[in-house]
């Protein structure tokens, strides 16, 4: 297949182009800034201020959007909107390019703050949207993706927990937290923390762009656990003590409105996916954190 990878240059980004390609497809990738380092190659898209270059969906089968602003940073008024934007008016964007081309399906990520704080309630890709300004953000951003269907294109959306991979996302800062002796549980650690390998998420997108399913999926690990049990298993993994805990007041302080991320309990099951017939490389956290750190038993 040929297969455009909007926000490729990313950290997932990086790493689904390599899986892609390894999987022998013919891959392009749409990006803010050049760089056509290595056989990519990149066209150059700002998703909030209009369609992507005509040229970067010629002949493409398959789209995978993953364009969006960074969340993992304290909120103003103006990041909010950039997040918003970013999503919604840049897959927007896309899917009226994607008209002007013969693109067969759009598998479009999302992300498990639709579902917002919903404590210990057990949730699918059956149950509704949160309250919070990350669960309208996706519910808008999925709305955007379904453009698409209505050009007849098979679409997918993908809401992911946190990524456990190399060389960067929020397992890179946790990783200097603990180095720092600053690792710890957020909060009272007790909150349910949805999580997935690199290799299932890139794994996930390649076979809903390959398959023939559509609509919801979790991208997650079939074994969520708790904040404290994560951490756990990230100090076991780096031989750092996990005693110390950073307070629910702190974070506040710390990154404002962004902390109810940190803090929010999604106990997230990925019925859906396992339904698709995919298998699951990673299912036990410990074992996710150590390759992914490259970290032997």
């Amino acid at each position: 297949m040929k297969i455009t990878v909007s926000g490729g240059r990313g950290f997932i980004g990086s790493h689904l182009v390599a899986a892609l390609q390894e999987a022998g497809h013919a891959v392009s990738v749409l990006s803010r800034t050049a760089n056509n380092s290595g056989n990519v190659p990149t066209f150059v898209w700002d998703p909030g201020a209009g369609l992507p270059p005509a040229e970067s969906l010629a002949g493409a089968d398959a789209v995978i959007n993953l364009a969006g602003e960074p969340v993992a940073h304290r909120w103003t008024d103006e990041v909010k909107k950039k997040i918003r934007d970013s999503r919604v008016l840049g897959t927007r964007h896309l899917v009226e390019g994607m008209g002007q081309a013969a693109v067969k399906v759009l598998v479009s990520a999302s992300a498990t703050g639709y579902y917002g704080d919903r404590g210990e309630e057990e949730l699918t890709e059956q149950s509704a949207r949160g309250d919070s300004f990350l669960s309208g953000v996706c519910e808008e951003w999925e709305a955007a993706a379904d453009g698409a269907a209505k050009l007849g294109i098979r679409v997918v959306k993908l809401r992911t927990g946190m990524v456990l991979g190399a060389g960067g996302g929020a397992l890179a800062r946790l990783v200097t937290a603990f180095k720092t002796k600053m690792g710890g549980k957020l909060g009272s650690g007790t909150q349910w923390m949805p999580w997935i390998h690199m290799a299932d998420l890139t794994g996930i997108f390649r076979f809903a762009a390959e398959g023939e399913i559509s609509g919801v999926l979790n991208g997650t690990a079939p074994n969520a656990v708790r904040n404290d049990a994560f951490t756990d298993a990230l100090g076991e993994a780096l031989g750092e003590p996990t005693k110390i805990s950073i307070p629910e007041f702190a974070l506040k302080m710390m990154f404002g409105e962004m902390s109810e991320v940190m803090l929010a309990s999604q106990h997230v099951i990925p019925e859906n996916t396992l339904a698709s017939g995919y298998q699951f490389q990673f299912s036990e956290v410990g074992a996710a954190v150590r390759s992914a750190l490259g970290v032997s038993k």
